[in-house]
């Protein structure tokens, strides 16, 4: 028989073999808001953007927004949804909003329900094992400062300023993505992608001195080329967030 006296407590190993680590992170995500769903038109029109980006819009990750639905009881079939969004390169991975029996039926499409709009979630509970989780994420959590590029961006790059501003020194070439947690500064020709502000920062801000983009997008609200050419088309331009609005103005 053990006694209390005779038990010693044995600090946990650390096993630096472990074939995998849980650590907290933070993405910004396309979110396909839904006002109906008929299989046709939403078909359509799913081509009809996807078309526009197809490089933007390969093996993208999207969230199916039901918050807007014209009618909030429609009976919606997900398991086709998700088959029709595959074809196109979106790969729906939650939604949000919607009535219980949307929710169920979406779960068994393999769709779980994320938060709606001004939820908090888990966010309001403060057990000690999430405080030290939150502590760990803390730890990991790194600095950084503006990232300059005096290269040209060539097709197929991705370059990424964590934590702040991306400046680029020369142009931005058709396929090539640039992104930042702040702002974006190019100081050529844009013909690729830009996203700013990708962790959700909506003050962030787009500059370039010729726009000839395939995308551009701020704290994931974005517009295509076609929509683009209704800008200041390749001429010098700032883009910003004006509500949920991405507005792009001509500098002088």
């Amino acid at each position: 028989m053990t006694t209390k006296d005779d038990m010693t407590l044995v600090e946990p190993k650390q096993d630096s073999d472990a074939c995998l680590q849980l650590k907290g992170s933070m993405f910004t995500l396309t979110v396909l808001e839904l006002r109906r769903y008929r299989y046709k038109e939403f078909t359509r029109q799913i081509s009809q953007v996807v078309k526009q980006a197809p490089n933007f819009f390969n093996q993208t990750p999207v969230i199916v927004s039901l918050e807007k639905l014209d009618d909030p009881s429609e009976n919606i079939d997900f398991i086709e949804l998700v088959q029709i969004c595959e074809e196109f390169g979106l790969h729906p991975i939650a939604i949000k909003g919607g009535s219980e029996d949307q929710q169920i039926n979406a779960l068994a499409a393999g769709l779980p329900r994320m938060p709606a709009s001004g939820q908090k979630g888990n966010a309001a509970r403060t057990t000690p094992e999430l405080e030290a989780v939150n502590e760990l994420l803390d730890e990991d959590a790194e600095q950084y400062t503006t990232k300059v590029i005096s290269h040209p961006v060539r097709s197929g790059q991705q370059i990424y300023a964590a934590g702040g501003d991306l400046i680029v020194l020369a142009s931005v070439s058709p396929g090539a993505e640039i992104l930042a947690d702040g702002n974006i500064h190019v100081y050529g020709t844009l013909r690729g992608r830009a996203l700013a502000g990708v962790k959700g920062n909506r003050s962030a801000r787009i500059f370039c001195q010729r726009l000839e983009a395939e995308l551009i997008s701020i704290a994931g609200h974005y517009k295509i080329s076609e929509d683009l050419r209704h800008s200041p088309w390749q001429q010098a331009v700032s883009a910003s967030l004006n509500g949920n609005q991405l507005t792009i103005k001509a500098l002088l």
